[in-house]
Parts: C-alpha cells; structure tokens; sequence
C-alpha cells in the first residue's frame, strides 16, 4: 500500500533543502547550494586535453577546476551494426581512433565531481522535460522500464508515434531526435505530450545553435534547479502537499509549475508558519542523526555506518535488545528491523556505490530468506536503481545503489583537521548557514539593539568574505545591525549569538 507524502521546501538565498516526509518521519533529503550546485544534466563544450588509450578514456576540459572524464563508453555510438544495434564491446572502435587532443566536442555531465575524482561526462546528450527526455542524436521512442504494463507500453508508443508525426507535419521536416517516456508520461494527455515535445526540441535548438558559435568551457545549458525539480521529477501521486517557506520562491515555482507540471500546482502552498518550517517534523535533528556513526534502532539494536572512499559498511548489532525468549527470535527480529532502517538510511543519508551489509548471524536459513525478502521490499521504494546480492559464504550482503551525486556526509561536513581525517566536522559554511539560520530564528522572538556572532576564525572570515552578501541580506530583512568577533580557543563548528 502506498502511503501519503508531504514534501517541505526550506529556501534561502544561500542553501534549498528539501524533505520529503512519510508517516511522520523524514524519508529523503535534498540539499542543494547556490554556490556549490551540481553539474549533472549540464552541457558545456569541452575540449579533449589528454587521451588515456590504456583506459580507453580522455579527459576535458569544460572549464571547471578538475578535468572531466569521459569513457568510450560513453561516446556517441556512431557506427551501428546492420541491424541498428551497438557493436559489442570487442569491436568497438578504440577511443584513440575517434577523439584527439584539442578536438571540441558538446559533452553532458552524468556525474558530479565526487571527493577527488573529475565530473564523468557522455557525448550522449539527453534533455529531460516533465513527461518525455529528448534524446537528439536518436531516432528511437523507449519506455520507462517502472511502466510495467506490455499493453500501456505499447499504446504510449503509439501515441508518440502519431503526435511526432503530427509535430513533423506542422514544422515540414523528417523525423528528427528520440525520445524516451518517462514514469510521469503514464498518465500525461496528447496535449502534455506534445507540449513536452515541442519545449524539448526548442530548447535543443537553441543548445545547438549557441554550441557552434561558442568556445570550449562554455556552459550550453544548466539542469534546473532543485526546487524546479521537485515538481518535475519527485511529484507523484502519494504527494499530498509541497510547502515551500518563501513567497518569493512560491511564486516563481507556481509559475514555472502552471508552464510545465500543472497537476502539481494544485498541491503547491507557501507555508507561513511562525515556526520554521522544517521543525514541523523535526528534520533538522533528522539531519544531525544523519551524519552520526551510530543509528538506535526502537528495540534497543543499533547500526554502525562507515563510510568511505571505496564502500559503505553497515553493521548490525544487537544493542541492549532482550525481548525475544530465544536468542535466535532475538536476532532475527533485530535483523528484520535493521532491515527496514537500513532502506531509509540510505535515503537519507544518499549512500551510493558498494554497500557492504553485516547483518547478526542467523543459523536459520528461512530467518536469512526473510530478512533478505524484507531488504528487498523496503529497498523497492528507493527511486535510485539499487542492486541486491544474497548473503555471502562470510555472512555478508553485498548491494550497490546509484551514484549521481555527493553523500549527505561529503555535502555538509569535511575531513577533521584536528584528528587528521579520521572524523569529521561540519564545513565552515555549514556552520554559517546554522547561525544565519539561529539568527533569523532569535529575531523572530527577541528584538536586542544588536546581534555579535562569536565563532572561530575561519567561521567569521568566511562570513566577512563568500557569505558577506547573505549575511548582509540577513541584517536588512531583520532590521538589526550584526557584529562578528573571532575566538581562537572555539573549534571550526563552536560559535554564539550574544544578543546587546
């Protein structure tokens, strides 16, 4: 059964956080910053500045600080077989053969930068709307693989058939670009469809022809931004509400939202609770908890969750549950119900890559069977594609699950300096953005003559440098003057407010 969800929209000129809310708890988050925002979706010029035959890849430069990657893989299939399908993999030509070094080229990001390793570009390129991805150098119409129905499948097929036909007609040209339906096009009318096919192919157009006059590093188009894509991609139909805390913003997303997702303007609201919004469900003590080691389970058992550059591993353990007479139904219920939290941690936490699970060794093969079973289910409402492996010869279950951007730990909080990277600490900017907001909320309950932020150095300097803009914009819409002072004894995430 499915159950309703409520996603809240937190928005300041410095950070969008998003959470998407189920049975009271929080269930995703999304964090997006204006000056860190992601590159997937973004189509630059790029330049190839070395070749990697050993690889077989390159890497480009598209103007960012690191170059990116891109695999032969992920080159445009150029030659085709005699049957319109891709040359296996042995005989597809080597990546030497078909880029040099200077050579410009329109490339997409599909990954964002992650920890040292570039941007992962494709010369695939692909722009997705509400219903439909255009894919320009395709001619092919595909099915989103969570539209299950043979008969749906077909029908929507046919549909495209004839309002591409008809979009042809109209513009007097040959069929021209793919398109692949998304989950959202399963209930979309022709009116949407067409909409959606007529926006894509003008915004291709106007990629295209601003990409042959351009130079390498130049950015071509830039995916939308998170709140946008909110109302393209996580509206669904267990979506009850979407309340967003600016009216500004509200407005601009309503706008956008009558343009190119109207059913979901119906549930859009600006929330103006004298609260802020994400204390409603308590998502900021979520986030806290999501950046801990440890996660308590309600019988008693807890979670270790490790991450690192190569894997994630989790560890469950038993904690202080006693509950069950026999030893065995104890650990098969910790099991069954670490089963349950692991799907949300991921989520939560957007854990991506190899995941190493140590569940509590079961002697009995039907409590491994279910705890697998259980795994599997609460991992199928996950939009990200996850793979489940069964348990190993050690005991262990092996997953992966997508990886498309940067962990919530890697966003929000960085190798310690003091313990030499063995911990970590909230960015400076983190800690920022806690006493922009720890302001803002102290101004709405008390009115001093002045606000002095006490912090360590690196917080203030970044404060008085790439924040003095958003800590000035604070200062006019509280009508308050604020002060900074450095102490050198706080560590990088200590700081207070003194109200004068």
């Amino acid at each position: 059964m499915l159950h309703s969800q409520d996603i809240l929209i937190n928005w300041t000129p410095q950070e969008t956080r998003v959470a998407i809310i189920e049975s009271g708890a929080v269930q995703e988050l999304h964090v997006e910053r204006t000056l860190e925002r992601g590159l997937v979706g973004n189509i630059y010029v790029g330049k190839v500045v070395r070749v990697l035959p050993g690889m077989q890849s390159a890497f480009i430069d598209i103007g960012l600080e690191r170059a990116a990657f891109l695999h032969v893989a992920d080159l445009h299939r150029e030659a085709m077989g005699s049957k319109g399908h891709a040359r296996s993999a042995d005989t597809q030509v080597p990546i030497e053969k078909r880029v040099h070094e200077g050579l410009a080229l329109m490339v997409q990001v599909i990954k964002d930068p992650i920890g040292t390793k570039g941007a992962r570009l494709s010369t695939q390129i692909s722009v997705a709307g509400r219903q439909l991805v255009f894919l320009p150098q395709d001619d092919h119409i595909g099915i989103s693989q969570k539209i299950g129905s043979p008969e749906l499948r077909d029908q929507l097929r046919a549909r495209m058939m004839t309002l591409l036909g008809e979009a042809d007609n109209r513009e007097g040209r040959t069929r021209s670009g793919g398109f692949i339906l998304r989950t959202n096009a399963e209930d979309a009318t022709d009116a949407e469809l067409a909409g959606d096919i007529d926006y894509l192919r003008k915004t291709w157009a106007a990629i295209r022809e601003q990409g042959l006059k351009s130079p390498p590093g130049t950015l071509l188009y830039q995916e939308l931004n998170l709140a946008q894509r909110v109302l393209r991609d996580l509206v669904n139909e267990q979506v009850q509400t979407i309340r967003i805390d600016s009216l500004a913003q509200y407005d601009t997303l309503k706008a956008f939202g009558e343009v190119y997702t109207p059913s979901a303007v119906a549930r859009l609201a600006h929330y103006k609770g004298e609260r802020p919004i994400f204390d409603l469900y308590n998502v900021d003590t979520e986030i806290q908890r999501a950046l801990a080691r440890r996660v308590e389970l309600k019988s008693g058992g807890y979670l270790i969750v490790d991450q690192t550059e190569a894997l994630t591993t989790i560890d469950v353990n038993t904690g202080g549950y006693v509950g069950a007479r026999n030893f065995d139904d104890t650990i098969y219920k910790t099991n069954l119900e670490a089963a349950q939290a692991i799907a949300r941690q991921l989520r939560l936490r957007n854990l991506g890559g190899i995941i190493i699970i140590d569940f509590i060794d079961m002697l009995r093969e039907d409590h491994r069977d279910n705890v697998l079973a259980e795994l599997r289910k609460q991992l199928q409402r996950d939009r990200t594609k996850v793979t489940v492996s069964g348990f190993s010869s050690l005991g262990l279950v092996e997953m992966t699950r997508k990886r498309t951007r940067e962990s919530l730990a890697h966003m929000l909080c960085e190798p310690c300096p003091t313990c030499e990277g063995r911990g970590q600490v909230r960015t400076a900017r983190t800690v920022c953005y806690d006493i922009l907001r720890e302001i803002l909320r102290e101004a709405r309950q008390f009115s001093p003559r002045e606000f002095r932020v006490v912090a360590s150095a690196t917080v203030v300097e970044m404060l008085l440098d790439e924040e003095s803009a958003h800590l000035a914009g604070l200062s006019d819409f509280i009508g308050k003057p604020i002060s900074l002072q450095a102490e050198p004894t706080m560590s990088p995430e200590q700081y207070d407010i003194v109200l004068l």
